[in-house]
């Protein structure tokens, strides 16, 4: 069975799939083959969950939607450029991505190594463009390099590659997935607050939600690696096992998995409570994220 995003988060693509490709229209033509990469590459079909949450989490704060764009597109930027790194040969070795070609595929390993770097770059370049008087730019500009960084996501992602040599540990596993996937959504949740300039205490739940939700999404995936088909998640799947990767499915098993997804979805939903009815399609993502186990 196939479980459809919720009617808010599809109705936010097109609008933001817009705007995107504004951002990421450039004059430089003595590179066309790395253009063709990066557009490749972010403006391939996508959920746009991370993009969608800095969108709303602006709005819950009393913040303007058209604010938030540079913003949303410089995380999708980074999370584009991370499935991009991710894809190699030298880390989790796909050919499909979303149903098509992964970038190394399309375009040879060391094109889709550069696109992952412009991207990376290209999300700074968004923000530093587009909110020059932000009065947060600052705190905008390292929540999203911290969250990115070695303290962050690419330090999960060292981490995930590193515990392919050590026996199940949930402990370590926890660990990576609060790095590796956890850290950037908390950061979307925050950088919304951010932008709309909330105050301190808004801004930590928000990064509270994210942080939960991020956990159960991780949790989510680990299942669908193990439950779901290569045609229903448009990639490979099994890859975890075979490479001995830190999984909840792994550690514990698929119900206490299951158990701990939804664990962290409550932790989620809780954190919302603060905002009441308005933060209603922020529950039914949450929802989603952890029905997606096929």
């Amino acid at each position: 069975m196939i479980i459809h995003p919720p009617a808010a988060l599809r109705e936010f693509v097109p609008e933001f799939d817009r705007q995107l490709r504004e951002y990421v229209w450039t004059t430089v033509n003595d590179a066309p083959q790395l253009v063709e990469a990066v557009k490749y590459s972010v403006l391939a079909p996508g959920k746009r969950i991370r993009p969608y949450l800095v969108v709303r989490c602006c709005e819950l704060s009393g913040g303007w939607r058209d604010h938030a764009w540079p913003v949303a597109a410089a995380i999708e930027c980074i999370h584009a450029f991370s499935l991009v790194h991710d894809d190699l040969p030298a880390m989790d070795n796909d050919d499909v991505r979303r149903g098509k070609p992964t970038t190394h595929k399309q375009f040879g390993e060391a094109m889709a190594i550069l696109a992952g770097d412009a991207l990376f770059s290209l999300a700074f370049e968004l923000v530093g463009s587009h909110l020059p008087r932000h009065s947060r730019l600052g705190e905008i500009v390292r929540e999203l390099a911290e969250s990115t960084g070695w303290a962050g996501m690419i330090g999960g992602q060292a981490s995930d590659i590193s515990g392919e040599s050590s026996p199940p540990n949930l402990v370590l596993t926890r660990a990576i997935h609060e790095r590796k996937t956890a850290r950037l959504i908390a950061c979307a949740c925050r950088l919304g607050g951010m932008v709309a300039i909330a105050d301190a205490s808004t801004i930590e739940r928000l990064g509270r939600f994210g942080h939960h939700l991020g956990l159960a999404f991780q949790i989510a995936d680990d299942l669908l690696d193990v439950r779901a088909s290569a045609d229903q998640l448009g990639k490979a799947t099994q890859k975890d096992i075979h490479a001995g990767k830190q999984t909840y499915p792994r550690c514990v098993g698929v119900e206490a998995s299951r158990q701990a997804a939804h664990d962290e979805l409550r932790k989620a939903i809780d954190a919302l409570s603060a905002f009441g009815e308005a933060a209603a399609d922020l529950r039914q993502l949450a929802e989603y994220v952890v029905s997606r186990d096929y």
